[in-house]
């Protein structure tokens, strides 16, 4: 088998897949339907937008610790089943609204904030269960693939999804049938998960419990430069770059005058570059910090230059670019926060790293909507990609000039991450 889908060896790692593959599909086509009906709704309302997407994420940012403890505390696979049937409830409820035309914007914003609730429990069970199911060596690996999943389902979901919405008139209804498709993909990783061997699983003991478990996935990170500096970086680039839904939606409604299709192949584009930049991040063997600021910065221009692109057409020759550099700082930081972690606490380091990757959200998108709605659309991404780089450059200049500092009890910055992480795990016990 090739290196780059070594991964796929492992009988476990292949039904995680395939159910992966299945369920990422009709979470892009929801992406699609759930935008282009808050515009039906709103009358293409960038705010609304912003807010719709804002309560989808909040949830990560106020239960990630939580999600974090109970990710480490609770078998993985048992907790991804009950995560996936709470994402399809609301999916089901909001798809039933949608095509009996009864759906109002309130009606959204209440079903995105409960689906995000059932997500912001799924996220660091998901991510950290790769580790049980794959070698340590396959790790890199497996999570370059399972970018890559999500991606080849990016490439999918939203051109079928813009196609459908146009086959079914292109109104509200027409976006409640996409929706609903959704809500019965999430079947897929519920039977996956059952027909796995739980005996070819890695599944660490669970740690002892103590009020203080949080608090010490903390202390932990606190104490670990390296994490810090990948937990800034993705803050910036995730609240104020990587808005791509609501982004793409204003520029294609906005300035280009396009309708539900052309969103939908944006979106397709976009995913080219991501799915090129998954399977790339697959084949490495190890990852270094420096690829992760390099791509973020390289993200941020990217980001600024889509912003100006004159015509609709050069601005979707820019997303597979975009694409690209995203997930190559996405899958880099991804991997490197879990290879370094100690396996106790990695499913509160991961809660701590999806709650800073994506709890920036309900602060970015709000914030996007309004600009994109004062300003203008493109100002979304001059913007967006102008603060990322400010931030990604003053997080890296901080790291340079301080790593010997924050080193756990000011060791020499001469330590690697794995002494960084037996020393921070030390100090996260007492």
């Amino acid at each position: 088998m090739s290196p780059t889908f070594r991964s796929l060896a492992n009988a476990n790692y292949r039904l995680y897949a395939a159910g992966g593959v299945v369920s990422n599909t009709g979470t892009w086509m929801q992406r699609v339907a759930q935008d282009w009906l808050v515009l039906q709704l709103t009358a293409n309302s960038g705010v609304a937008l912003g807010v719709t997407t804002g309560l989808q994420f909040l949830p990560f940012l106020l239960l990630s610790p939580v999600a974090g403890l109970v990710a480490d505390r609770v078998p993985k696979r048992r907790l991804l089943q009950a995560t996936n049937v709470g994402m399809a409830v609301p999916a089901l409820v909001l798809g039933v609204l949608a095509v009996t035309g009864t759906a109002q914007i309130w009606h959204v914003y209440c079903l995105a904030l409960m689906l995000g609730v059932s997500a912001a429990f799924d996220a660091p069970a998901r991510q950290s269960f790769v580790s049980e199911i794959v070698a340590p060596e396959d790790l890199t690996n497996a999570v370059g693939l399972n970018s890559a999943s999500f991606n080849a389902a990016r490439l999918v979901g939203p051109g079928v999804a813009g196609l459908l919405i146009a086959a079914f008139g292109g109104g509200a209804a027409a976006t409640g049938w996409v929706i609903l498709l959704n809500a019965l993909s999430y079947a897929a990783p519920v039977l996956a998960l059952q027909r796995m061997d739980p005996r070819a699983l890695d599944t660490p003991d669970p740690g002892v419990r103590s009020p203080r478990m949080i608090r010490a996935g903390v202390s932990y990170v606190r104490h670990r430069a390296d994490l810090l500096l990948i937990l800034a970086i993705v803050f910036c680039a995730g609240t104020f770059g990587m808005n791509f839904q609501l982004t793409s939606a204003l520029m294609a409604t906005e300035v280009y005058d396009k309708g539900a299709l052309e969103y939908g192949v944006l979106g397709t584009f976009l995913a080219v570059g991501s799915l090129t930049g998954s399977l790339v991040a697959a084949t490495r063997t190890h990852v270094r910090l420096r690829l992760v600021v390099g791509a973020a910065m390289v993200f941020g221009v990217l980001v600024v230059l889509s912003g100006v692109m004159p015509t609709y057409v050069t601005f979707a020759v820019m997303t597979p670019l975009l694409g690209l550099a995203a997930l190559t700082m996405v899958t880099a930081a991804n991997s490197y926060m879990q290879l370094h972690t100690d396996a106790g606490m990695r499913g509160r380091v991961m809660a701590l790293y999806m709650m800073i990757f994506l709890g920036g959200t309900p602060i970015g998108a709000p914030v996007i909507g309004v600009i994109g709605e004062t300003l203008g659309a493109r100002y979304t991404l001059v913007l967006g990609g102008t603060l990322t780089l400010l931030g990604v450059g003053a997080a890296s200049l901080l790291y340079a000039w301080s790593r010997g500092v924050l080193t756990p009890g000011g060791a020499p910055s001469s330590l690697g991450p794995r002494a960084w992480a037996n020393q921070a795990l030390v100090r996260a016990r007492k």
